[in-house]
């Protein structure tokens, strides 16, 4: 069985989305994503966006339904990705998307013949909760996290939004500074800003 959650404001407002049964991709509720996105509106419009580990684009089609330039989903589980497929062509927005299979432990993140989706000006990470500790130096989600950081992949002042389980310590690479963290229920959500000194 197929579940829906709806996009919140936009272009694209109260259009429903596929997403994964059960807790695989963890969609954000509506309430969370509403407080989120009013604190990142000024932010969005006519950016480039990464939604990486993206289920079925919940935080893309969101960007984008409230002006993001385009998106680059990446997520690499199968079931996820078709899904995320099926959202972009009903929404019609295949010339604005990007939908790409590919392992973000190793990603360049820069999808060949692409380059008006990047580099990105808002990175989502969302990683599974139950890697979200590996976000510590040397370990695989850092390394992710410094290639990120790389000036072909985000622009100057690239925002940087990690939805992790609450009162998670982590370890982000120098190249991104903490802005603010909220906490929702079981969630932490973590606003870093790019570096550029």
């Amino acid at each position: 069985m197929k579940n829906s959650v709806r996009i919140i404001a936009g272009e694209f407002k109260r259009r429903k989305l596929l997403t994964n049964p059960g807790l695989t991709t963890r969609p954000i509720t509506d309430r969370v994503k509403e407080i989120l996105f009013s604190n990142i509106e000024h932010e969005v419009l006519g950016k480039r966006v990464a939604d990486i580990f993206s289920g079925t684009g919940t935080l893309g089609f969101e960007s984008l339904s409230r002006g993001a330039a385009g998106v680059v989903f990446i997520e690499f589980d199968h079931k996820a990705f078709e899904l995320l497929k099926q959202n972009v062509e009903t929404l019609k927005v295949e010339d604005r998307t990007l939908c790409w299979r590919a392992d973000a432990f190793r990603s360049s993140f820069k999808p060949a013949g692409f380059p008006h989706l990047h580099p990105y000006d808002i990175v989502f990470f969302d990683p599974p909760y139950k890697l979200a500790p590996e976000i510590k130096a040397g370990l695989p989600l850092f390394k992710s996290l410094q290639r990120l950081a790389r000036p072909d992949v985000t622009s100057d002042d690239a925002m940087l939004i990690l939805r992790t389980p609450e009162q998670l310590e982590l370890t982000l690479p120098d190249a991104w500074q903490l802005e603010s963290k909220s906490n929702y229920s079981t969630m932490d959500i973590a606003i870093y800003r790019k570096r550029n000194d």
